[in-house]
């Protein structure tokens, strides 16, 4: 038995199943089992990825300490995402760290996968500098597109999120009408780099505030397509790379939009990014822009550190740790769990 302050952190929100360890703000393993089933689909089944959950949580544990080079009697606690994300698969996570917590006679801790997401950010490796409070983080993920404002570590503010679809839907929505596999978001990403992105132009919602809305643009896309499909059958292959390139360019128009008003509303011109969809190429090169063209310090996590991982669970249950904020285990899984 060690006396130091490792902690095991469990992710389970969607269809990753990820396990961590840290040791002083430093990830010591980050093992992360991605669930294939799903592509065929188009999109994540939840019961399927629940009981995908169910046949990789133990191995991944397993890896996760064998990697960190320590026993389970080592760990001096268990954080785990209590929710938001698909019940069934938060389910299985939060069982397992109860039972683990109880069997070690640990404390447990709760975690907010969207703030797990932000305080990323804070991960020894996750970049150079980190940032100062307050500052602003734009959080765009496959459920998720929110602008929070960070005031310390675990006092955060949303100043503005999706009224609907979130921009990573946007992706794969825009991907299934162009007959992209699931997820699209990468594809996009990639074809983008070589198409033109002003060839077509989409509405952009007017949403007073700083609010998000994606549903009527992702119809734009489809009516769009649809008109042009009828003129020519080969509209799509014959366009795709040009497509892409104008539906992700519009898409972070969007997004850059309205993280340069909240700057501009707040005052605070350190702006960082997280989740998932923050790993696309674009966010990150526009969101360097800033630096230059509005005087913005931003700060953009490694690629790892931004799809769902269990590295992200593991700083947040490190910083309640410090501060003595445990989790009776009769805490029940939330799929709606506000920041």
């Amino acid at each position: 038995m060690s006396d130091k302050n490792y902690i095991l952190a469990i992710e389970s929100s969607c269809d990753d199943t990820g396990a961590a360890v840290i040791l002083d703000n430093k990830i010591l393993s980050n093992v992360v089992a991605s669930q294939k089933v799903h592509e065929e689909y188009g999109g994540v089944v939840p019961e399927l990825a629940s009981r995908a959950h169910q046949q990789n949580i133990v191995p991944v544990v397993d890896q996760a300490l064998k990697q960190a080079n320590i026993s389970k009697e080592d760990l001096k606690a268990i954080s785990y995402t209590r929710g938001p994300g698909l019940m069934g698969s938060l389910l299985v996570g939060g069982s397992f760290a109860k039972s683990f917590s109880q069997s070690l006679d640990i404390p447990l801790i709760e975690v907010n996968h969207m703030q797990g997401h932000i305080l990323a950010n804070f991960i020894e490796d996750a970049n150079d500098v980190k940032p100062t409070f307050p500052f602003l983080c734009l959080t765009v993920s496959g459920g998720h597109t929110q602008i929070v404002k960070i005031n310390d570590y675990l006092d955060m503010e949303i100043l503005g999120e999706t009224i609907d679809d979130a921009a990573g839907e946007a992706f794969d929505k825009a991907g299934k009408i162009l007959n992209l596999p699931y997820p699209a978001g990468p594809i996009i990403d990639k074809k983008s780099k070589i198409g033109d992105p002003t060839k077509f132009k989409f509405a952009k919602p007017k949403i007073d505030g700083l609010n998000f809305s994606f549903s009527g643009f992702k119809t734009s896309i489809l009516y769009f397509i649809q008109k042009e499909v009828k003129g020519n059958p080969n509209f799509i292959e014959e366009n795709l790379d040009d497509l892409c390139a104008s539906i992700q360019r519009s898409i972070v128009d969007i997004l850059m939009a309205k993280i340069k008003q909240a700057s501009d509303e707040t005052g605070i011109k350190q702006i960082a990014i997280a989740g998932g969809v923050s790993a696309n190429s674009e966010i990150r090169a526009r969101l360097k822009e800033g630096e230059e063209k509005f005087g913005w310090k931003t700060f953009i996590p490694k690629f790892e550190y931004t799809t769902d991982n269990a590295a992200m669970i593991a700083i947040v249950g490190q910083l309640k740790f410090e501060r003595n904020l445990f989790t009776d285990r009769t805490a029940k899984s939330v799929a709606k769990y506000h920041i």
